[in-house]
C-alpha cells in the first residue's frame, strides 16, 4: 500500500470504521502516521504481587491458582472472580461481563496480566485486566501506544491503519528538517522518528522521537511566523505625513508615563520609516495601554484617514468609546460605536457614516469584520485583548484597507516564551509602569471561617464611601456539579439577607444587555454599592470608586484571570483591597493564591500560571488562531522553543525565502494555510 491510499482498505477496518477514523481526521495512511499516540502504556516492567501499589496499572506474571468463579449480581450484570499467585503472593482478578475470561483462564498456567490494581482490606485486586500466556508478547511485555479515540473505534484499530502506515513509508521518505539542523540538535532522520514515536522499544526511544518532533512543530511555527512578518515588511504602509502629537498631548488631562511616551515613539518610528505598523503593546492591568491606541487614531484622523478598534465585547467597546470620545471632541474628531446589539436603522446610519469618511474613528466588536463595513480610507487598526481573537481575525480587519497600520494590545501579559510564538510576526512594546498616584491593592487570601469577618470588612468599605465587587464562579446553583461553588444568585440573595441596607445589584452572561448597560452604569455612577457579578467584569470596567474586590472560589479560576479581577480595583486615589477565598482548598490553591498575595508584576504571574496549568487552559480555549501542537507543550518545551526559535532565525537569515529548503518552505505553507492562519506565498 501507498501513503495516500484510504485507510478503508487496511485489512480489518472496511467502511465503517473508516468512517469513525474520519471522525478523528484520518483518511488516509499518510493521515495515520502523522496521527501521533496521546501516552504510551509502558507493560514491559513486570512488578511482583507483594511490590504492587494501590491505584497503579501494572504487569503481573502470574499463575491461576482455582478455576474461575462467575456469580449473577443483577440484570445485565455477572462478575467473574479468579484467584492467582507468583512466588511473592496471592492476588484476586475481577471481570465484568467477560465470559471469554472464564473459559480462557486455566488453572495451573502462567500468564501476563495488565491491568489496574486497587487494594481490597489486606489483598490487591485487579480490575478487568488484559491478559495472554507469558511469552505471547502482543499484550505485554512491550510499550503499547495510546491513541485519541472516538467512540466506536478502539486501540487496536488504530494499531492496524498505523502499521499499514509505517509499512508503507518508502526508504525515501523526504525530511524536510535540514540535515545540519538534524546533525547539530542530534536528532534522527524523519522515517526513524516516526517508527520510534508509533512503536518504540523503549521509553527513551519514544522520548528521542517525540523530542524531534515537539521541535520541528516549534521550528515550524518560528519559521512560519517569520515569513508572515517579512511579508508585512515588504509591503509599504499608508502614509501619515503629519506625526506631530503636540496638540493631542496638550488635550490630555494627565500627564504620560516614560513607558507610554516609550511605546508611542516606537509607533511612529514604524509609521515615520514606510513600512506597515505591526506592533503589540502588553501592558499589566491599568497601565494605561487605551492612551497609545488614541494617540495612533489622532494621527489617522489629523491626516484625513480613519482608525477602528476593536474590542472582544461590548462593554469594553462601550468604555473605549466613554473614554476616547470625550478627548476626541475635544480635538475636533469625530468618534462612532458599531456593535451587534445597536438597532438596524442606527447600524445602518453609522456604517453610511463609516463608507462616507464622516466618521473618522470607529469603535466597536466584531461587528466591525461584517461585509457591509467598508471604509472610505482606513489608515489604522487596532485590536484589543487580542488573546481573544485570532490572526485571521485581525488580518480580515486590515483588509478592510491598503497597508493598514495594525496596534495589537493585550492587558493579559503573556509570558516571554508564549509571546515569542504567538506574535512572532510583531514587534512588541511593553508598557511596564502604572500611572502616578495608584497605589498598592493589598491582597489577602482566605478560607470559609472568615466568611462574616469579610461581610463586616465589606459594610465597612461601603460605609467608608467606596464601592464592591463580588465575583463567583456560576451564574445559578443549578449549574453546579460542586456544591460548594458559589453563583452569582445566590450570593447575591445572601448578601441582601447579611446586609439589607447596602444597595446590591446582579449581572452576569445571561443578563440582557440592555439591562447589563444600565446596572453598570448605576455602579458606575455611584447608585450601586456591591455589584455580584460572574467574570463578565474581568475587563473594560473603569470604576475608580471601588475599593474592595471578593473573589468567591478563587480556586476555580487561573492566575492570570485572577490578577485581571484584581485590577478592576486599586483605580482611584484610595487605598484598594482584593480578597480571594479559597486557601482552604487544598496545597495548589494555597500555592497559587499565595503567588497572587505577594506577586503584583502580571508577567510573573502569568509565567506561573502556564506553567501550573499548560498552554490549553492559560488560553480557556485555543483562540490565538496559530497551527494547532500536537506535542509541544509550552510550558515545559522552553528550552526547545528557544532553540527551534533561533535554529529558524538563523536559517531565514542566511536563506529568508529558503530557496535551499523546497521542502520545508512547501511544508510551512500548506501548514498555515490549512489553519487559515494567512497566505506565506
Amino acid at each position: 500500500m501507498k501513503l495516500t491510499d484510504a485507510v478503508q482498505f487496511v485489512r480489518g477496518i472496511g467502511p465503517k470504521k473508516a468512517e469513525l477514523l474520519h471522525k478523528i481526521g484520518i483518511d488516509t495512511l499518510e493521515d495515520a502516521v502523522q496521527c501521533y499516540p496521546r501516552g504510551y502504556e509502558d507493560r514491559t516492567a513486570v512488578v511482583p504481587i507483594f511490590e504492587l501499589t494501590d491505584g497503579e496499572k501494572c504487569c503481573v506474571h502470574a499463575v491461576v491458582g482455582a478455576q474461575p468463579q462467575t456469580a449473577h449480581i443483577r440484570k445485565g450484570m455477572d462478575v467473574t472472580t479468579c484467584r492467582i499467585y507468583d512466588e511473592t503472593g496471592l492476588m484476586s482478578l475481577r471481570f465484568f461481563n467477560n465470559k471469554y475470561a472464564s473459559a480462557a483462564l486455566e488453572v495451573g498456567k502462567e500468564y501476563a496480566f495488565y491491568g489496574k490494581v486497587q487494594a481490597e482490606g489486606r489483598q490487591f485486586v485487579m480490575i478487568a485486566p488484559e491478559f495472554e500466556p507469558v511469552q505471547a508478547g502482543e499484550k505485554t511485555g512491550r510499550i503499547l501506544p495510546m491513541y485519541p479515540l472516538t467512540a466506536g473505534l478502539h486501540q487496536k484499530d488504530m494499531y492496524k491503519v498505523t502499521d499499514a502506515a509505517l509499512r508503507a513509508l518508502p526508504a525515501d521518505y523526504p525530511d524536510f528538517l535540514p540535515k545540519d539542523i538534524r546533525d547539530q540538535q542530534k536528532f534522527p532522520p524523519l522515517k526513524t522518528a516516526l517508527a520510534e514515536i508509533h512503536r518504540p522499544q523503549t521509553m527513551e526511544q519514544a522520548q528521542r522521537a517525540r523530542k524531534r518532533m515537539v521541535f520541528e512543530e516549534l521550528f515550524l511555527l518560528a519559521c512560519g511566523m517569520r515569513f508572515l512578518r517579512a511579508g508585512r515588511a515588504e509591503q509599504k504602509g499608508t502614509q501619515l505625513r503629519d506625526l506631530s502629537l503636540r496638540e493631542f498631548y496638550r488635550a490630555l488631562p494627565f500627564a504620560l508615563t516614560g513607558a507610554q511616551q516609550r511605546a508611542i515613539e516606537a509607533c511612529t518610528m514604524d509609521i515615520a520609516m514606510g513600512k506597515p505598523l505591526s506592533r503589540l503593546v502588553q501592558g499589566d492591568v491599568g497601565s494605561g495601554k487605551t492612551i497609545v491606541a488614541a494617540a495612533l487614531c489622532y494621527l489617522a484622523a489629523k491626516n484625513e484617514k480613519q482608525a477602528v478598534i476593536m474590542a472582544p465585547t461590548e462593554l469594553l467597546a462601550r468604555q473605549h468609546r466613554e473614554t476616547l470620545e470625550p478627548l476626541m471632541h475635544k480635538l475636533g474628531i469625530s468618534c462612532g460605536l458599531l456593535v451587534s446589539a445597536m438597532r438596524t436603522k442606527e447600524k445602518r446610519e453609522i456604517v453610511d457614516e463609516i463608507a462616507s469618511g464622516k466618521l473618522s474613528i470607529v469603535i466597536g466588536t466584531h461587528a466591525v469584520l461584517s461585509e457591509q463595513v467598508q471604509f472610505h480610507d482606513l489608515a489604522v487598526a487596532v485590536v484589543d485583548e487580542q488573546h481573544r481573537f485570532g490572526v485571521n481575525q485581525r488580518a480580515a480587519l486590515t483588509e478592510k484597507g491598503e497597508n493598514v497600520h495594525l496596534l495589537v494590545m493585550s492587558a493579559t501579559p503573556i509570558p516571554r516564551t508564549l509571546a515569542l510564538l504567538i506574535y512572532g510576526d510583531l514587534d512588541v512594546s511593553i508598557i511596564d509602569e502604572l500611572p502616578p498616584g495608584r497605589q498598592r491593592i493589598k491582597t489577602y487570601a482566605v478560607g470559609e471561617q472568615t466568611r462574616p469577618r469579610i461581610d463586616r470588612f465589606i459594610d465597612n468599605q461601603c460605609a467608608a464611601g467606596g464601592q464592591v465587587y463580588v465575583v463567583c464562579p456560576l451564574v445559578e446553583d443549578s449549574e453546579a456539579t460542586d456544591t460548594h461553588r458559589h453563583s452569582a444568585e445566590q450570593t447575591a440573595q445572601r448578601l441582601k439577607t447579611v446586609l439589607p441596607h447596602r444597595r446590591i445589584g446582579l449581572v452576569h452572561g445571561r443578563t440582557k444587555t440592555a439591562e447589563k448597560e444600565q446596572i453598570m452604569r448605576d455602579f458606575a455612577e455611584g447608585n450601586l454599592d456591591i455589584l455580584v457579578s460572574t467574570t463578565v467584569i474581568e475587563v473594560g470596567v473603569n470604576v475608580p470608586n471601588a475599593t474592595l474586590m471578593v473573589v468567591e472560589n478563587a480556586d476555580c479560576f487561573g492566575m492570570s484571570q485572577l490578577h485581571q479581577l484584581r485590577g478592576r480595583v486599586g483605580r482611584g486615589s484610595r487605598q484598594s483591597f482584593c480578597i480571594f477565598y479559597g486557601a482552604d482548598k487544598g496545597a495548589d490553591a494555597r500555592e497559587r493564591l499565595s503567588t497572587l498575595v505577594h506577586t503584583r508584576d502580571g508577567f510573573a504571574i502569568a509565567q506561573k500560571d502556564l506553567e501550573m496549568r499548560g498552554a490549553g487552559d492559560f488560553f480557556g480555549t485555543r483562540q490565538h488562531g496559530l497551527p494547532p501542537m500536537k506535542f509541544a507543550d509550552l510550558a515545559g518545551d522552553t528550552c526547545l522553543l528557544e532553540q527551534a526559535k533561533s535554529a529558524a532565525d538563523a536559517l531565514m537569515q542566511r536563506d529568508p525565502e529558503l530557496r535551499t529548503q523546497p521542502l520545508l518552505r512547501q511544508r510551512i505553507v500548506r501548514l498555515f494555510e490549512q489553519h487559515g492562519t494567512g497566505s506565506l506565498n
